[in-house]
């Protein structure tokens, strides 16, 4: 056998039980302890060291438990951060449990473009104003109401004919024929 394969069996066979409790300290969790130590005799042992002994492979390992188990935890915090963006089909918990939206209303605000769908949103559901919109998102307010104009087209598509709308168009014709009808009277 290599003084390599000799250095690692020593250590294992010695120390097996002391880099056991050491990596359950590090991660808490018995099985996870397990692959934390076979891990790092991978990462120590993968590349001859010349003048390794098992004192100092020891040390080794315990470094490489450590360096393993804090790359698994951040990988998993990114993987954390972004695993909604793999999984279309599974659903986020609705934090937004007060918004008072019928189930319809919100099916229709998903087929929106993102930008079309956060102008709408804001404008009717936040009640900004046009300007206030533009700040809020960083662009003109020719574009927000291009954005509210198609968003509005889309919603009234699939929800059918909007009560707003129907209500402003209702309260815009009485002035428009009270206007005609004061400039017919002079």
């Amino acid at each position: 056998m290599s003084q390599w394969q000799d250095t690692m069996e020593a250590l294992v066979r010695d120390r097996e039980r002391a880099l056991l409790s050491y990596a359950y300290l590090v991660c808490g969790d018995p099985v996870q302890a397990q692959d934390l130590v076979q891990d790092a005799l991978v990462r120590t042992f993968a590349r001859e060291r010349k003048g390794l002994t098992a004192v100092k492979a020891e040390g080794y390992v315990r470094r490489a438990i450590t360096t393993t188990f804090v790359d698994q935890y951040r990988r998993s915090q990114r993987w954390q951060r972004v695993q909604h963006l793999f999984r279309p089909d599974a659903y986020a918990p609705d934090r937004m449990g007060q918004v008072e939206a019928g189930s319809e209303v919100a099916d229709a605000l998903a087929t929106l473009p993102p930008r079309v769908r956060a102008c709408v949103v804001l404008r009717y559901f936040d009640d900004l104003t046009v300007p206030q919109v533009a700040r809020t998102l960083g662009i003109a307010e020719g574009t927000v109401k291009r954005y509210l104009s198609d968003g509005l087209g889309q919603l009234e598509l699939a929800l059918g004919p909007l009560e707003d709308a129907n209500t402003a168009d209702a309260a815009r014709a009485p002035v428009a024929s009270r206007r005609s009808q004061e400039g017919n009277e002079r």
